[in-house]
């Protein structure tokens, strides 16, 4: 067939044959709409965009990749992966997943970090720190020019922290005044918490201990000699008592100092 396969393009034209010589007993419903309104026929494929310039060299060959999609990068994703690395524990909370158009700072003033009409969360602080380093032109806001990527950071999570310490305060006045009326909360995961942590604790230093005991039995079975405090001589040597009894007159009495070492010669 070549470079390019035309059979696609003659189906029209096979079936109005086939139907002529009663190969087929109908025509498709398409047939007649194929005939009047012929698809587009485009031989030549043109080559996508290019987002990054690359040196042409005559030695260098073509590229097998030239049309698969570039890489898409948005200013944004070095903020999230940022904020998110620092607060990991923000991707824990439950949130509504929907889609949007992207247009937000269109609709949304984000000169402020809390909007009525969505919770604040880490989209919050991205939008907020791009607010400050771009502005938005659409509403003549301008940015400041001294504003570096990280003092918007450090303003936008400042402000973050600020909201989220002013709904802690609001949880806990709201459970104080419930507890008033006669509410009853359980166990907070705090307190959870704690309990696992000293179920682990005490089954460990029951671990331990009896990891001591193991190795001091195992360091006494190693021990073989005798200890000072138990050390006896025999009784009833005679060799031994007569050896005592001439040693025995040669050391001083007890408060006597003994001057010039023992007279005793063996």
């Amino acid at each position: 067939m070549g470079r390019y396969d035309f059979r696609p393009l003659r189906v029209h034209q096979t079936v109005s044959q086939l139907f002529a010589s009663e190969r087929i007993k109908h025509v498709p419903s398409w047939h007649e709409v194929v005939g009047t309104i012929p698809p587009a026929q485009t031989l030549v494929r043109t080559q996508p965009l290019q987002h990054q310039e690359r040196p042409r060299r005559s030695n260098v060959r073509k590229p097998s990749k030239l049309f698969q999609p570039q890489r898409v990068v948005y200013e944004e994703d070095s903020l999230r992966k940022e904020f998110f690395t620092d607060h990991p524990w923000e991707l824990a909370r439950p949130r509504v997943v929907l889609e949007n158009d992207g247009r937000d700072a269109e609709r949304k003033d984000w000169s402020l970090l809390s909007q009525p009409d969505r919770p604040v969360d880490g989209e919050s602080v991205i939008q907020r720190q791009m607010f400050l380093l771009n502005g938005n032109p659409e509403k003549g806001q301008k940015p400041d020019r001294k504003m570096t990527p990280a003092t918007a950071y450090d303003q936008a999570r400042k402000e973050f922290y600020e909201v989220r310490l002013q709904q802690d305060i609001e949880r806990r006045v709201a459970k104080e005044e419930a507890m008033a009326t006669g509410a009853y909360f359980g166990k907070s995961t705090l307190q959870i918490g704690m309990e696992l942590e000293d179920k682990i604790f005490e089954e460990w230093k029951a671990w331990a201990s009896a990891e001591v005991i193991q190795q001091e039995q195992r360091r006494a079975a190693m021990y073989t000699g005798v200890d000072n405090e138990t050390a006896a001589l025999p009784e009833g040597d005679q060799e031994v008592e007569a050896a005592l009894g001439e040693v025995d007159a040669t050391i001083p009495a007890q408060g006597q100092e003994a001057r010039g070492g023992a007279a005793f010669v063996p």
